[in-house]
């Protein structure tokens, strides 16, 4: 059997969803950011926590491919990969020890795939900084601090119970208490979890199941005003240096001339006035790329009259486990994959040429997908 278009019909819950979570200090211009990715409204004001609930929005990535293949199969719809965005509540020192909305804070922020963290590096005397002045590396530290400092209770709690199977002679027990032992000491000096080096596969085995906050991946966005945004400036380069060490990603944004933006109602609209400051696209939409990127993650595409699709799956991901993502059957009956990359399809035109051009390949169940793949599987149920 073949995957037809039927997979139209299948429940959402066969989907590989993603979340990252945006986070900050109070009026740093999250749920303005939140505002201008997402068609949710979230409340954005002029003080402190004006975000109580996490506002939630799932957006669509950015992908000039599935436009492509839109133009060459002309499908009834197009459904593209998407991101799901949450904006977390403000927090403030303390917030590990419940402070503020912290315990909630603290909540949210574990349940998202990656972190969107938001600084402040533009000055505004209209807008209130809830420290009193701007300074982007002390409000890092402050966030880095309160997540260390969970994780230090996490990981402290998590000891004593592992070090009691130690004790009777226990190998895994005691390789795992060695690395909670890594972990503290990390903590305690003010290192992140991402920023301690594991061997890998003691990491996967028992580090990564744990899942400490500052584990997560993490995306800086650095907040400036109109004049910065293509050039960034000297609170940016601090940012940039001080997360060198944390294989970070550091992304320079004006978030207010983002909301305006994404206020503009054409494509032509937006283009000029991105044009006017000197920027090649709207942020939001490298943001959104770059997310996609932070979580691992990589597209393949499925192409017909019904529908073009981009489907999510992790990099490393084999033939299988991509036609998993569509439905579980699909996994377990594998036979094949016929795979076309993506720029023999934008070249030959249609996936008949690239058969008659001899592009096509069948591959089996040990082959890694390509970002870009455009795949159909046979399978057997």
């Amino acid at each position: 059997m073949k995957l037809s278009q039927q997979c139209l019909l299948l429940p959402s819950k066969f989907l590989l969803k993603m979340k990252a979570g945006i986070v900050g200090l109070p009026n740093v211009g999250k749920s303005t950011l939140f505002n201008s990715l997402s068609n949710a409204k979230a409340q954005s004001a002029n003080f402190p926590f004006c975000t109580i609930e996490p506002n939630i929005g799932v957006v669509n990535v950015p992908d000039a491919r599935l436009e492509r293949l839109e133009e060459l199969v002309n499908p009834q719809r197009v459904v593209p990969a998407t991101v799901e965005i949450v904006d977390i509540a403000g927090l403030v020192k303390g917030a590990s020890k419940g402070e503020g909305l912290g315990n909630q804070f603290l909540g949210n922020i574990r349940e998202t795939d990656a972190i969107i963290h938001v600084l402040r590096c533009f000055h505004d005397d209209n807008v209130v900084h809830v420290d009193g002045s701007v300074d982007p590396v002390r409000d890092k530290e402050t966030i880095d601090i309160e997540l260390q400092l969970k994780d230090l209770e996490t990981a402290e709690k998590k000891v004593e119970k592992v070090r009691r199977a130690a004790k009777t002679g226990n190998k895994e027990a005691q390789k795992e208490v060695e690395l909670l032992s890594k972990i503290i000491e990390g903590l305690e000096q003010g290192k992140s979890v991402r920023s301690i080096d594991f061997d890998e596969d003691d990491y996967l085995t028992y580090v990564k199941p744990l899942q400490f906050i500052t584990d997560k991946p993490v995306m800086y966005v650095c907040n400036v005003s109109e004049d910065d945004a293509v050039s960034g400036n000297d609170m940016v380069d601090n940012i940039k240096e001080l997360s060198k060490n944390e294989d970070a990603i550091v992304l320079t944004l004006a978030v207010g001339i983002e909301a305006d933006i994404a206020e503009l109602e054409s494509y032509e609209e937006r283009q000029l006035f991105l044009e006017d400051i000197g920027l090649e696209e709207a942020g939001v939409s490298k943001l959104i790329r770059f997310a996609y990127d932070l979580l691992n993650k990589q597209t393949y595409f499925t192409a017909g009259e019904k529908e073009v699709r981009a489907w999510t799956i992790m990099k490393g991901a084999t033939a299988p486990e991509a036609a998993g993502v569509i439905h579980t059957d699909f996994q377990k009956g594998f036979i094949r994959a016929e795979v076309i990359s993506y720029s023999d399809y934008d070249a030959f035109g249609s996936e008949a040429k690239v058969k008659e051009a001899g592009k096509m390949r069948v591959e089996g169940k040990d082959y890694i997908v390509q970002d870009g793949d455009v795949m159909n599987f046979r399978f057997n149920v």
